[in-house]
């Protein structure tokens, strides 16, 4: 309910005044030492990003050797694709785009422990003998404090993964003096960050958080058709204010989203 008050303008004539009420758009207690805010048990999607490199070794078996395993790979990829049961699955390759990764597997599930039987079933097959993980990243979506004022519908509860045909992956950390700010202040940054970001409309923000799940604070993915678009934004983004709070969004992932049996062409 608004706040009402009667206030005795000059001519002693009454009138009712009522305040409007306003979405706020700033979390002003984001520590929770004043509302304590009941802690959120809803399920979330949780994301894996898992990035793979392909032992030399492999391409010196002979060609039946190969195609064998890679086939192998690929129906245990497609079986976890067609699960229908809210696991969701994206296969990108990074041959030729880096030195220390391959392909790119993106996991999305509401059970993490769907993450540990897929790779069980990879570990498994003839060519997982042959890979490693250098990089893993797990994060959980959740809503953005943040973007209230600019999309109230729900930014950051439905995640639509691998619409473009490129998704630019990173991990993200902040400095802890971003925490130390105002809510005011970081409104105020992040305001400025958006309104930055609005117009390159080819890029599709995917943020997911890692807060004590993994050693970001934030995974960060970008989903587009246009990589000179996302090259464009991020020079831009640096000149943001918010670019002084970064500690760390490094290394940088360039995936190209291919289906599995392409991805496994491109190996070998």
């Amino acid at each position: 309910m608004a706040d009402e008050t009667t206030t005795q303008p000059q001519g002693g004539l009454q009138r009712q005044y009522e305040e409007k009420q306003t979405r706020r758009m700033v979390e002003l207690d984001p520590a929770g030492l004043i509302s304590r805010k009941a802690p959120d048990q809803a399920k979330r999607q949780f994301l894996n990003y898992s990035f793979y490199k392909l032992e030399p070794a492999f391409r010196r078996l002979s060609k039946e050797e190969r195609e064998a395993a890679k086939a192998e790979f690929a129906h245990v990829c497609r079986c976890w694709a067609e699960r229908g049961d809210g696991f969701i699955l994206r296969t990108y390759s990074l041959v030729g785009l880096r030195a220390d990764v391959d392909f790119m597997l993106w996991r999305i599930s509401f059970d993490v422990r769907d993450f540990q039987a897929m790779q069980r079933e990879l570990n498994r097959t003839v060519l997982g003998g042959y890979l490693t993980q250098p990089y893993s990243l797990l994060s959980m979506q959740k809503r953005s404090i943040y973007v209230d004022r600019f999309n109230p519908e729900g930014e950051g509860v439905h995640l639509k993964p691998g619409e473009g045909n490129y998704l630019f992956v990173y991990p993200f950390v902040k400095t802890r003096a971003w925490y130390n700010l105002s809510p005011q202040a970081r409104q105020g940054m992040m305001d400025e960050h958006i309104y930055v970001s609005a117009p390159f409309t080819g890029v599709t923000l995917n943020t997911s958080y890692s807060y004590g799940i993994d050693d970001q604070e934030f995974v960060v993915a970008f989903d587009s058709n246009y990589p000179q678009e996302f090259v464009d934004l991020v020079q831009r983004l640096r000149f943001t204010e918010a670019s002084l709070y970064t500690l760390r969004d490094t290394p940088m992932f360039t995936c190209v989203k291919k289906d599995i049996l392409e991805v496994m062409e491109d190996l070998a």
